[in-house]
């Protein structure tokens, strides 16, 4: 026999409908008005969860914590063996609730701790809140994206896992960049959730081990150490900012 087989069997014509009503042909399930609604749903329950989580830390004063090492450190050390818990949870709370500050945290975790277990710590806290929000962010918003932009999140450097990895790295080095809004971000995009986490602790390992350092040595109270740790700060911040304009030059050369 030659020629394309037909069937006229009732199983071919209920199996083309299954696949028009649960997905297109290449097995992608498309984004369905009930979706949206799920989505918007979660996202505004986020919200209101977030504002009663931030009231009651300022109703029952920890909020000033967040702001005042001294504070912060008496706090951890007041706490004993569930002080490290205490960082950890607070550094949490500040990344997935934004604006919440966190440098204050790292210095408090380097004042009790060291400038090596305050950066166990530290990059714990931050990278385990960082990677909630980037949950948050890819469950909440995701699929809304795709539903606005479509085949258009699936090229050029949105759709390069190396480009996103390389921008997280950097923006993870840049302290002026919000920790937060980077990793909300991150979560619409196609970035794989293991190439997130990679890309957050290589970028935030240098930065959480100066700002612990820089709290160990404020607890010294040497000056000059102090000075030498801020430089070295600039230096690390600079770096990537350096790299780019290099980067740049070479491209504009070609």
């Amino acid at each position: 026999m030659t020629g394309v087989q037909t069937c006229a069997l009732p199983i071919c014509e209920n199996t083309g409908r299954q696949i028009e009503n649960t997905g297109k042909a290449d097995g992608t399930v498309p984004i369905t008005e009930n979706r949206i609604h799920r989505h918007i749903l979660f996202g505004s329950l986020l919200i209101i969860a977030f504002s009663l989580v931030y009231l009651v830390l300022h109703r029952t004063g920890t909020l000033s914590l967040f702001r005042d090492i001294e504070k912060l450190r008496a706090a951890i050390e007041s706490s004993g063996a569930l002080g490290p818990l205490l960082i950890i949870g607070f550094f949490i709370i500040a990344v997935v609730i934004n604006p919440l500050p966190s440098a204050p945290i790292a210095l408090a975790a380097g004042f009790a701790y060291g400038h090596i277990w305050g950066t166990v710590y530290v990059i714990i806290g931050s990278v385990t809140g960082a990677f909630i929000a980037f949950l948050i962010a890819r469950l909440a918003g995701r699929d809304l994206l795709n539903r606005w932009f479509g085949e258009k999140l699936k090229v050029g450097l949105l759709g390069s896992q190396m480009g996103l990895m390389g921008m997280i790295v950097v923006f993870r080095l840049l302290p002026f960049i919000s920790f937060d809004i980077v990793s909300y971000a991150a979560g619409v995009t196609k970035i794989t959730w293991w190439r997130f986490l990679l890309a957050t602790t290589v970028g935030i390992i240098p930065v959480s081990f100066l700002l612990a350092h820089f709290g160990s040595e404020m607890g010294s109270g040497n000056q000059a150490r102090i000075g030498l740790t801020v430089l070295l700060l600039g230096f690390v911040t600079v770096i990537p900012i350096a790299v780019k304009v290099i980067l740049n030059k070479k491209q504009k050369g070609r």
